[in-house]
């Protein structure tokens, strides 16, 4: 069998419909690796029809806008699913209603999905490896500026700004390689260090009570009424996941954040300790350095920051 990219070229050429999704509460290479790859087909193939949907995220408009489709587009059409890990997680359910469905992805593949899957748990994001699909092809393909925009973009938001280990020799270059192609590197990163008041308000409650354990794990816990406080939903809560990070002694954290339904949605980010498994243990998963999982109530929260703690302390210990 012919290796992903080809394959998955192969099918691009083939269909004259072709729809993009990736994943539900998208950050920026969810969306810049979506719509990164849109603007390369549209660039390529005028003729086709190229659609990118999932709900419309007003503050993700500078990287692309989504488009309005009825069912009836799906029809005859190739699926594309950008930056999502499993089925669960994709925006916009219509997206087994095509002919072809194609993964493409930089998560560990726990759970695989499509008839053709392309993922690279080594690339720093998966606007990365968008980038490196049109290299494979570019005498084929056409890298217009909004396309670089957009893949910066992503590179930008999964590196936390070239911070973390993700970052590798490849992804400075893919950085180098789309600024001259029009990428505005400091627009870019503007866009994504500017945050509303609200959240800087918030981000000062983070610091004022986050829990930091003698083993470097550290944790707080964001209940509705404390967001009602700052005029803020769950969503507006992804700004402040990084922040404990900034903090010398903190090694791994977590950062629970109450749902409307009395569950909380947990996010885990690390300094070294593998947290996946945690993550998995509690009905998640993700990056070995980033995470995601849920707790059920105030029992299942104080087993979460136990493990970590565990964590923590295993690392120190090997150290």
């Amino acid at each position: 069998m012919a290796d992903p990219l080809t394959a998955i070229f192969e099918q691009i050429k083939k269909y004259n419909k072709i729809i993009i999704h990736r994943h539900q509460r998208p950050d920026p290479d969810a969306i810049g690796s979506q719509v990164g790859l849109a603007e390369i087909l549209r660039a390529s193939f005028p003729y086709k029809q190229i659609y990118v949907v999932g709900k419309h995220i007003p503050g993700f408009d500078w990287i692309g806008e989504m488009d309005t489709i009825d069912n009836q587009t799906f029809d005859d059409a190739l699926v594309i699913v950008t930056d999502t890990a499993n089925a669960p997680r994709i925006d916009d359910r219509r997206f087994d209603n095509g002919d072809e469905l194609i993964k493409i992805d930089h998560h560990p593949n726990d759970e695989p999905f499509g008839d053709i899957m392309w993922v690279d748990p080594d690339a720093s994001s998966c606007s990365e490896m968008i980038y490196s699909f049109y290299q494979r092809f570019a005498k084929e393909l056409t890298l217009p500026q909004k396309a670089a925009h957009a893949l910066y973009a992503g590179i930008i938001g999964d590196t936390g700004r070239f911070l973390y280990p993700a970052t590798t020799p490849r992804t400075m270059l893919v950085a180098g390689s789309l600024m001259a192609a029009g990428a505005n590197a400091a627009e870019i990163s503007q866009h994504e260090n500017e945050i509303t008041l609200p959240v800087a308000r918030l981000s000062a409650y983070v610091y004022e009570n986050l829990q930091i354990l003698d083993n470097g794990a550290a944790y707080v816990i964001l209940t509705n009424e404390i967001l009602e406080q700052f005029g803020l939903t769950e969503a507006g809560t992804s700004a402040i996941v990084s922040l404990p990070g900034r903090i010398h002694d903190v090694i791994a954290w977590a950062i629970f954040v109450e749902q409307e339904d009395g569950h909380y949605r947990i996010r885990l980010r690390s300094k070294g300790p593998t947290i996946n498994e945690l993550a998995k243990q509690h009905d998640g998963g993700g990056h070995p350095l980033a995470s995601g999982a849920k707790a059920k109530d105030e029992a299942e929260i104080k087993q979460v920051i136990d493990e970590l703690d565990q964590l923590t302390q295993s690392y120190a210990n090997q150290k």
